[in-house]
């Protein structure tokens, strides 16, 4: 199996982009690429994809390379333009100010890790940033620089941001400049959490008390037709079921609604905590032994048993008019995640084609 390739945050680029834009200013020679600091205390080399300067300002571009990972921003081009400051502040180090432009977003909810009127930049971005631009200075012995602006952009950061759930946490008008380690990996489940913990950290801080997880667009579209939730109320949780459930008992909610297809709830009537079929496919045996053991009868077993997938056992049990163990299953989920997330909990079963199955609530 050939090994997945990481990359790079989009909080590394403008970082590398930040230290040769700064370098360009003072030397006035375009470089190929530049070498800055990670979190980790590597140095990591960037190419650039553009240099050049225009009167006070110098803009560097770099192309981000996401690896193997599926990411939205992968090849987009991230931008830092900058100048000198011309006052200094009381101390010995330059002044580094950075901010936001075109394609990056501006927080406009609270809860996030960036303060509500600021650009979506966020902490160790932001370190990184400095800390580059800073290297980029103690290099230079010509001129003492009282400080530096850098602007970050992303010229297609609206565009690209529309496919992330960035307006729901009220992130506006572009993308945002993430990272904790500068490293992007392939297919990680690190990009699933962050969102899932800042759309309940902003859900909190809004004053919301009821949450929706969902597994999927489909059934949140569902669920929220029947409860006409604030929007700050809806999580897409995903596959991270466990993780989401325990995210969601840190903030004390007074109660979560769970809405899901029949596969994700049958796997959490059978207490089995991470959902993607990557973490095993549900074997139909493995189900009708389940439901052997809550006291589904033979008669009913057999006449499930054949079924290629878990939305057959459920298209067979519609036909036989058999609501009894879909409710069921709907409870023994019910009191996994109660258990879970310590707080009461409603589920709403989705069927595929969106339509609205039935509930069971825990308290």
């Amino acid at each position: 199996m050939k090994k997945l390739r990481s990359g790079y945050t989009t909080g590394a680029c403008a970082a590398a982009a930040a230290k040769a834009a700064v370098q360009l200013l003072i030397t006035g020679k375009p470089k190929e690429v530049v070498e800055i600091p990670f979190p980790d205390g590597r140095r990591v080399v960037f190419v650039l994809e553009s240099a050049e300067t225009s009167g006070m300002f110098a803009e560097v571009a770099v192309k981000k390379d996401a690896g193997d990972d599926p990411d939205v921003t992968n090849r987009a081009l991230i931008i830092a333009k900058v100048r000198f400051l011309e006052s200094k502040l009381a101390d010995t180090h330059p002044e580094i100010i950075i901010t936001g432009g075109q394609g990056v977003g501006i927080v406009t909810k609270p809860g996030l890790s960036v303060a509500v009127g600021r650009p979506a930049i966020n902490p160790v971005p932001l370190k990184m940033i400095r800390e580059a631009v800073l290297e980029a200075v103690d290099e230079q012995e010509t001129r003492d620089i009282a400080g530096v602006e850098v602007c970050i952009m992303v010229p297609k950061g609206e565009e690209l941001a529309r496919k992330t759930l960035n307006k729901r946490l009220g992130i506006l008008g572009g993308i945002s400049i993430l990272g904790t380690t500068g490293i992007v990996k392939p297919v990680s489940a690190d990009a699933w959490t962050a969102t899932i913990a800042s759309s309940m950290s902003v859900a909190h801080a809004s004053g919301v008390e009821e949450i929706i997880l969902s597994t999927g667009r489909s059934s949140e579209r569902c669920v929220a037709s029947l409860l006409n939730p604030p929007e700050e109320a809806l999580v897409m949780m995903g596959d991270y079921l466990q993780f989401a459930l325990e995210e969601a008992k840190k903030c004390a909610f007074k109660h979560i609604h769970m809405a899901a297809m029949w596969a994700k709830l049958l796997k959490g009537a059978m207490r089995i905590p991470q959902t993607h079929v990557r973490h095993g496919v549900l074997e139909i045996d493995q189900a009708l032994h389940f439901f052997s053991q809550n006291g589904v009868k033979p008669a009913i077993i057999e006449r499930l048993r054949g079924s290629n997938t878990a939305r057959e056992i459920l298209e067979r049990l519609l036909d036989m008019n058999n609501m009894r163990i879909v409710d069921l299953i709907c409870k023994l989920a019910c009191n996994y995640y109660q258990e879970i997330a310590q707080t009461p909990v409603t589920v709403h079963l989705v069927h595929g084609s969106g339509k609205h199955l039935c509930s069971h609530s825990s308290r």
